[in-house]
């Protein structure tokens, strides 16, 4: 660590706050990067990190997955996603295929990338095959989708879009009667194309102090500082602790690539149920791109229903902050990540993956 950030640590002791604190970090990225270097350890006893809902494979919809496992399975098509998206499993009876891995297994031409060039790439070798891209991610990962569709791709790709905005989450935890933090650090790649001033609304509706981190511990821990200085001080604003590539207005090349291809809707999250204004899907002027226009429908309404996990699963939990992910009852023992029950043993975004391969073994009883 740092010299800088060992400064910032030592500059909250200063503080001699006494009461409890819990401070969510909206993204994966900031979990992982504080349970790598062992953040949680090295504050005070009173401070609480939560993870909070900043993993895109949790929380897309199980009927988005369910209905991309049934394209590729009975499509004449080539799908594309995301390596993590392979692995994520539905809801199905025992002995059904559970997740796009399996259905690999089963003889679907399902295929691992790495970005939305590389789904180019595939149509544009199998030019008499459609190639569907299972799109599932938050603003970072949609912008480039966006800015792809917008330059133009082969005629013969279409797009299964599953992607959502990150701060109608938040204004969801917040407007709720236990929001179940005191402090919000806000995710720096997100603030990156869409701006900071996004996350204004944390403080100017909710009177909660705030601050925009990126993913080394120095910003981290300056993004720490200054929330619980805020506190301290009782006067709350939302700072920029990283200002080396968060700028006022954003990505606006980026911006207007998502203002075009896509058009914002009132959508579902795994476990949690519908958030208005939190999806992006493509605009109807790009139907002809749209797998859900093109190809036979497989959607099944009755997967909607919020808090579709698994039995036993309290994922949707951990995403909403309430529960530690070692809180899960099926946690280290029934949901590894060589076989994950919910999906956020899944993805390495995911607070229970990070936890886990952060050495975190042991199952804690939660408070009431």
């Amino acid at each position: 660590m740092s010299a800088t950030a060992q400064q910032w640590l030592e500059d909250i002791r200063r503080l001699e706050l006494t009461d409890k604190i819990r401070i969510m970090n909206v993204c994966g990225g900031h979990e992982r990067s504080i349970t790598t270097a062992g953040l949680r350890t090295l504050l005070p006893e009173n401070i609480e990190l939560i993870p909070g809902p900043g993993c895109p494979v949790c929380v897309c919809p199980e009927e988005d997955i369910y209905e991309a496992i049934q394209l590729a399975l009975n499509e004449e098509i080539t799908l594309v996603a995301f390596g993590d998206m392979l692995r994520v499993p539905v809801n199905v009876k025992k002995g059904e295929i559970r997740s796009l891995d399996e259905a690999k297994s089963a003889g679907a031409d399902i295929r691992p990338i790495a970005s939305p060039t590389e789904a180019v790439k595939i149509a544009k070798e199998n030019p008499d095959r459609p190639v569907v891209f299972f799109a599932a991610g938050f603003e970072t990962t949609t912008a480039p989708v966006a800015a792809m569709v917008a330059e133009g791709i082969p005629d013969n790709l279409l797009l299964l879009v599953s992607a959502r905005l990150t701060w109608p989450a938040v204004a969801m935890l917040l407007e709720s009667d236990t929001p179940g933090f005191d402090a919000l650090i806000a995710p720096g790649h997100v603030s990156t194309v869409m701006g900071p001033e996004e996350w204004q609304f944390v403080v100017e509706q909710h009177n909660i102090p705030a601050a925009i981190a990126g993913f080394n511990p120095e910003s981290l821990v300056a993004a720490f500082y200054s929330v619980l200085r805020q506190l301290k001080d009782q006067r709350y604003f939302l700072d920029n602790c990283y200002p080396q590539v968060v700028v006022e207005g954003g990505n606006r090349g980026a911006k207007q690539m998502l203002e075009q291809v896509m058009e914002v809707y009132d959508a579902n999250w795994r476990g949690i149920g519908t958030i208005p204004n939190s999806g992006f899907r493509l605009n109807p002027s790009y139907a002809a791109h749209d797998a859900r226009q093109q190809l036979p429908d497989y959607s099944d309404e009755a997967r909607r229903r919020a808090g579709q996990m698994p039995p036993g699963c309290d994922c949707a939990k951990v995403v909403l902050g309430r529960l530690y992910p070692n809180q899960c009852k099926l946690y280290g023992s029934a949901c590894t990540p060589r076989n994950p029950i919910g999906p956020c043993m899944v993805s390495d975004e995911g607070a229970c993956r990070i936890w886990w391969a952060g050495g975190i073994r042991e199952q804690q009883v939660a408070n009431g």
